[in-house]
């Protein structure tokens, strides 16, 4: 029964261990919040804003259950 509003553990697992589209649930969710960060003078940096993803995509690969 978890909290709605987060990201279910399974799809976390599934994008840790590369599944696309775990990966791409992920972004998804956590979309406006990169959008707000890569936000400049009022104005989307695109290149901010992809490199917040690809942080985030090598930090789930990363990311170890122990």
């Amino acid at each position: 029964m978890g909290n709605p509003k987060l990201i279910p553990y399974e799809t976390i697992v599934r994008a840790t261990s590369g599944e696309p589209e775990a990966v791409e649930e992920v972004l998804r969710y956590y979309s406006r919040r990169i959008r707000l960060a890569a936000l400049e003078n009022g104005h989307v940096n695109t290149d901010t804003e992809d490199s917040i993803k690809q942080r985030l995509i090598t930090a789930l690969f990363q990311f170890r259950f122990d």
